[in-house]
C-alpha cells in the first residue's frame, strides 16, 4: 500500500493560526520545568523521597511518573530544538534527565512485566481465572503464590481411597501441591472418590496442556522471585538516586528552566518548525526501513526468527522497532512543544505509539521469559512452560508489529474541505 505522508508540523495551520516561534519553545519548556517541580514536591509529600516509608503509595507512583513524563519531554525537547537553544547548557542537563528518566521507570517496568507474565501463563495453561483480589498485595498472598493455587493439578488418587487420605496425601512434604492447594482440590477429589460429579469431566487433558499446567506454577514463582528481587532493587536504585547530589543539580537547573530559558540570541524571533520538520523526517526514514511488508501479514513468524538462540543479548530483530518508537515520541513532543493544546490529537499518532509500546512490552516480557528458562536446575515441566511463554510473547510482538502497520498506513484521503 503506497504511504502518503502529510505535513503533521503544519497541522495548526490556518487562517486563524498563530505564528511559530522560538517563544513558543520556551514557554513549553518553562511549562515542563514548573511540571517537573510540582511533581516532586507531591512525590516527596507522599513519602517517596530517600528519607521517606511511602515509596510504595499510589500518591508517590503517580509523582514518579509525572516526574518522568515532564523529565522525558524536556530532554526531548532540548535533543530536537538544541540549535536554539545555549549548547554547552542543553548538553549538561539533556543526560542528566535520560538517566533520571531511566533510574525512575525500572521499578514500574519490572512490576508490569511481572503481571504482564503471570497473566499470559495464566491463560495459556487454561485455568479458571485468578480473583482479583489474589492478583493484590493485601492478605500476604503474592501474585506467584495465587497463581501457583489455582494452578496446580489435583494430585492422582487411587480409586477407592477415602477423601482424607487422599487429601493427606496432597498435603505431604515434597509434594507438587501445597497445603492450600490441596485444600481447593478436596471437593474434586472427592468426586474421584465416588461422588456423583455435577458435570462430566475428561480422565486426562491434553499432554501438552498437561505439561504447562505443571510447570506453570512454578514457573510462575521463578519469575515471580526473580522480577520481584530487581523491582526491590530498582526502588532501592531510584531512592538513592532521588537523595544524590546529582539529582539534586538536576534539580536544580530545571528550577533555572522553570524561570529562563537558554535561548540563543537569535532564537526568540527564529522559525522551530524546519526543526519538528527534520524530527518527522528522521522518523519516516526511520519507519521506511522497517518490513512493513512483511508485518502487514499476520501470522507471518517473522519476530520468531532467532528465537531458540542461546544469545542472551536483545533480539536482533527488536532494535529498529524500539528506535522508531523513540523517533515517535520525539516527534510527538515537538508537536507539543509547537502547537500546545490548539491542535487536537492524532488518532494516527497515537495508534502508532501505543502499538509500540506493546511491542516493546513483549519483547521485554519474553526476554525475562528467555532469562528464567536459563536458571540451572530447573524441572523440565517448568523450562517447559517457560518456553511457550516466550513463544507466546514473541507471538505478542509480531501482533504488535501488525497494529502498527496498519496504525500507519491508515492515512487521511481527503485533507481539504470536500
Amino acid at each position: 500500500m503506497a504511504q502518503r505522508h502529510h505535513d503533521l508540523t503544519d497541522r495548526a495551520a490556518g487562517p486563524t493560526a498563530r505564528p511559530v516561534t522560538g517563544e513558543a519553545l520556551a514557554g513549553y519548556l518553562r511549562g515542563q520545568a514548573t511540571e517537573f517541580l510540582r511533581a516532586l514536591r507531591l512525590h516527596r509529600e507522599a513519602g517517596g523521597g530517600p528519607n521517606g516509608s511511602g515509596g510504595g503509595t499510589a500518591d508517590a507512583v503517580d509523582a514518579a511518573r509525572a516526574l518522568r513524563r515532564s523529565a522525558r519531554r524536556i530532554s526531548g525537547s532540548l535533543h530536537t530544538f538544541r540549535p536554539l537553544l545555549d549548547p554547552g547548557w542543553t548538553e549538561e542537563i539533556r543526560p542528566e534527565l535520560a538517566w533520571l528518566s531511566g533510574t525512575l521507570a525500572v521499578e514500574h517496568a519490572c512490576e508490569s512485566r511481572l503481571e504482564r507474565l503471570l497473566l499470559a501463563l495464566h491463560r495459556l495453561s487454561g485455568t479458571t481465572a485468578v480473583p482479583t483480589q489474589a492478583l493484590g498485595t493485601g492478605g500476604g498472598t503474592t501474585p506467584a503464590t495465587a497463581l501457583s493455587v489455582a494452578m496446580a493439578p489435583e494430585p492422582a488418587v487411587p480409586a477407592g481411597t477415602a477423601p482424607a487420605t487422599a487429601l493427606a496425601a496432597a498435603a505431604a512434604p515434597g509434594t507438587a501441591a501445597s497445603a492450600a492447594t490441596a485444600t481447593a482440590s478436596a471437593p474434586a477429589t472427592a468426586r474421584k472418590a465416588g461422588a456423583t460429579p455435577d458435570r462430566a469431566t475428561p480422565d486426562h487433558a491434553a499432554p501438552d496442556r498437561g505439561n504447562l499446567t505443571v510447570g506453570a506454577a512454578k514457573a510462575g514463582a521463578l519469575l515471580d522471585r526473580q522480577l520481584t528481587l530487581a523491582r526491590t532493587r530498582a526502588h532501592s536504585t531510584a531512592l538513592q538516586a532521588l537523595g544524590s547530589s546529582r539529582f539534586h543539580a538536576v534539580a536544580d537547573k530545571v528550577a533555572v528552566l522553570a524561570s529562563e530559558v537558554p535561548l540563543l540570541p537569535r532564537a526568540a524571533g527564529a522559525d522551530p518548525r524546519p526543526l519538528a520538520a527534520a524530527a518527522e523526517e528522521r522518523l519516516a526514514e526511520a519507519v521506511a526501513a522497517l518490513p512493513l511488508v512483511t508485518a502487514g501479514h499476520p501470522y507471518n513468524a517473522e519476530a520468531l526468527v532467532h528465537g531458540l538462540s542461546p544469545d542472551p543479548s536483545p533480539h536482533p530483530q527488536d532494535a529498529p522497532w524500539h528506535q522508531v518508537r523513540l523517533l515517535l515520541r520525539l516527534h510527538r513532543y515537538a508537536l507539543e512543544a509547537l502547537h500546545g493544546d490548539d491542535a487536537p490529537p492524532d488518532v494516527r499518532l497515537l495508534s502508532a505509539g501505543r502499538a509500540l509500546d506493546r511491542h516493546r512490552d513483549a519483547s521485554e516480557a519474553a526476554a525475562a521469559a528467555a532469562h528464567a528458562a536459563r536458571t540451572p536446575r530447573i524441572a523440565p515441566a517448568t523450562a517447559y512452560a517457560l518456553g511457550v511463554l516466550h513463544a507466546d510473547q514473541r507471538h505478542e510482538v509480531e501482533a504488535a508489529r501488525y497494529a502498527f502497520q496498519r496504525a500507519w498506513q491508515t492515512q487521511t484521503v481527503a485533507t481539504g474541505p470536500s
